[in-house]
């Protein structure tokens, strides 16, 4: 008889706690907006350092599960490989501007009057500056989700993995000039130093201390330890990080909100 998938407190209500944190970060902005002024100011390149460090934890996890054999083998059985690529990059981008496009800068544009300075010290319209984040949201693949997502429909996990480290690897390639690209279409200025940073911080960074903290506890431990003990510590620090994040990103524009 096949084990049952059995969530933990985390993952099962894991859309109340969005919806906790979403309400929390905007509450927080909205009372002590000095505060979330100052954590939003500690930034490297218009990169956050408090969102770099909760996405660190958050991708870390999932990074360390990487077996990076199973990802050359893969290229043995190309056609999910190729599926999944072509989706990701040569669909995904594209149809997300265009949806973002359509509802933004024409269906609810007149919601979205004036305009606003980007820390570049640039003036843009404001719906034009939406579609720009639905453009770089639309361009990264998904990955923490997709594992639970399989793990829920008793799929394939070794294969998701594979499909999640192959579009890791790609996005460290394809991120930055697909979101120049787009951005450039949008009429958006490009901020070329800020988006490469970003790519290293949050995939690069997360993706190398996991290929060499997992080859390292391997060698220590070994790969039974690594499986039974160490991954299953990590679980609730992936989604954790997740939800700091949800409560920082909204923190920081929470007085705006509820304007």
């Amino acid at each position: 008889m096949k084990n049952e998938r059995n969530l933990n407190i985390f993952e099962k209500y894991l859309t109340l706690w969005v919806f906790l944190c979403i309400g929390g970060g905007i509450l927080l902005g909205k009372e002590a907006p000095g505060f979330a002024v100052k954590l939003d100011s500690l930034s490297v390149q218009q990169v956050s350092i408090p969102i770099a460090i909760c996405l660190f934890f958050m991708m870390y996890p999932i990074m360390v599960k990487i077996d990076f054999s199973e990802v050359v083998r893969a290229a043995k059985t190309p056609k999910p490989v190729l599926m999944t690529l072509g989706i990701n990059w040569a669909i995904k981008p594209f149809t997300m501007y265009l949806i973002a496009t359509l509802f933004i800068g024409y269906i609810f544009r007149g919601f979205l009057p004036g305009t606003e300075i980007i820390k570049t010290g640039q003036e843009v319209e404001l719906w034009r500056s939406y579609i720009s984040g639905a453009i770089l949201l639309g361009i990264a693949p998904c990955t923490a989700m997709v594992l639970m997502w399989s793990y829920l429909a008793k799929g394939n996990d070794g294969l998701t993995l594979v499909m999640v480290a192959i579009n890791s690897l790609t996005m460290l390639f394809l991120y930055a000039p697909l979101g120049g690209f787009l951005l450039g279409v949008n009429a958006m200025p490009i901020p070329w130093q800020t988006i490469l940073f970003s790519v290293a911080i949050y995939v690069g960074l997360p993706l190398i201390a996991g290929y060499f903290s997992r080859k390292l506890i391997i060698k220590k431990k070994g790969i039974q330890w690594f499986n039974d003990k160490f991954i299953h510590v990590l679980t609730p620090v992936s989604i954790t990080a997740l939800l700091v994040t949800l409560v920082l990103l909204f923190s920081f524009k929470g007085e705006i909100i509820i304007l």
